[in-house]
């Protein structure tokens, strides 16, 4: 696999490390999870839903945490106890890359930061994901995502326009922030890989939510930095391109999504209007934006007398960019979806069918793989412990202290 024979600490929780971590796993890495005795990750507990077991009843397992931990093994410790201190810094002496999202200094105050871990592992990249990162005002402060979002600027170009029913701030219905900031971290780590195997010399990674929050911005950053004008939220409409939108069609709704000026051509012959495209006020994108007001009633009104399915066909068939709206339910048993295998099926010690969301990397020579189902907690602290040279009579030591799980 392409990432085989690298080993990865993780001490992150909920969603931003270890969807990076995932990541990485999926690629071969070795994963190991360092969790808290006793209650684990905190998404172990964020459901319902939890994983079903044979008999169809709920195990411990919460669907959030299963969706964001495949692929790695636990190893339950006490880095409070002095004794859970010394097994971390024994484990970080062996791996190529440390994982965490402590608050600024937490680590520290156990001799677990990354100036005191690289002293005995000078090879060892540390990424640290926090909310604000770790310099700043705001360095201190907890985040989380929902905040970042608000902070960042992204609830005030999400959701339907001001003075509109439904109008106001949206969060994104997903933790995007989190999701987005494992993923920079993955390339960043992937790119300090490449420095070390260059120099032997490892670095540390800081990755801030509210940083990624405002890169992933793209245009619409770009929008405000050229004009100096803050971009307002637009519903289901888009900021640069008209029309591209979600309209009613006669029996239900669409997504019209004309991304130039030959495909509003192809889309102005389907709906019987070939005019429009001639029409000065409409022929190119920047003129259509600007009458936006004035076009999209006009095609509103043209959507809503025929059939959702007709419009679907008739847009496919012309290759102008269009979409049905689908619930998971209806996205997981598309067609498309299906072929392109972005499900999978893991054994489970639970359950033997837990499904779950593919990763949507394909790699011809190196594919992803799915070693193992996401860890009961500290299913894996006996077999890393021996794996790291502890005698059993030291590990049932450790145990009875409390030390591990």
């Amino acid at each position: 696999m392409a990432l085989s024979g690298l080993r990865i600490l993780d001490l992150s929780r909920v969603l931003a490390g270890p969807w990076c971590t995932q990541t990485l796993a999926d690629l071969g890495a070795d994963v190991i999870k360092v969790e808290r005795p006793g209650s684990g990750d905190d998404t172990r507990a964020w459901g319902p839903p939890y994983l079903k077991d044979a008999q169809g009843l709920d195990t411990s397992e919460a669907a959030y945490y299963l969706g964001a931990n495949r692929n790695k093994r636990s190893i339950a410790i006490d880095i409070a106890n002095s004794a859970g201190q010394a097994l971390i810094r024994e484990l970080a002496s062996g791996v190529d890359v440390l994982v965490e999202n402590f608050k600024v200094g937490d680590l520290a105050r156990y001799g677990l930061d990354a100036q005191s871990l690289r002293e005995a592992n000078p090879g060892l990249i540390v990424c640290s994901i926090t909310g604000f990162g770790q310099t700043g005002p705001y360095k201190d402060r907890a985040g989380y995502d929902y905040a970042v979002q608000g902070i960042g600027g992204l609830m005030s170009v999400t959701g339907e326009r001001d003075g509109l029913p439904g109008g106001g701030p949206q969060k994104v219905g997903v933790a995007v922030a989190d999701l987005f900031t494992g993923m920079y971290a993955a390339v960043a780590i992937l790119a300090a890989l490449r420095h070390r195997d260059a120099t032997g010399q490892g670095q540390v990674i800081d990755m801030a939510l509210l940083d990624t929050q405002l890169a992933m911005l793209a245009n619409l950053g770009a929008n405000f930095l050229c004009t100096g004008q803050a971009p307002a939220r637009m519903g289901n409409a888009h900021q640069n391109i008209v029309p591209y939108q979600v309209f009613e069609a006669s029996d239900g709704h669409l997504i019209l999504a004309v991304g130039n000026d030959i495909q509003f051509a192809k889309f102005c012959a389907i709906a019987g209007f070939p005019d429009w495209a001639q029409d000065p006020r409409f022929s190119t994108n920047a003129a259509r934006v600007r009458q936006r007001e004035v076009l999209v009633p006009m095609v509103e009104a043209i959507i809503k007398t025929r059939p959702r399915n007709e419009w679907l066909a008739a847009l496919e068939a012309a290759k102008v960019p269009c979409g049905a709206i689908n619930n998971l339910d209806q996205a997981f048993a598309d067609p498309q979806v299906q072929a392109r295998g972005m499900t999978t099926a893991i054994k489970h010690p639970l359950s033997p069918t837990l499904r779950l969301v593919a990763s949507p990397i394909k790699l011809s020579a190196t594919p992803v793989s799915y070693r193992h189902a996401p860890p009961l907690l500290g299913q894996h602290t006996r077999e890393l412990l021996l794996e790291a040279g502890r005698t059993e009579a030291e590990i049932a030591a450790l145990m009875q202290a409390g030390v591990i799980a």
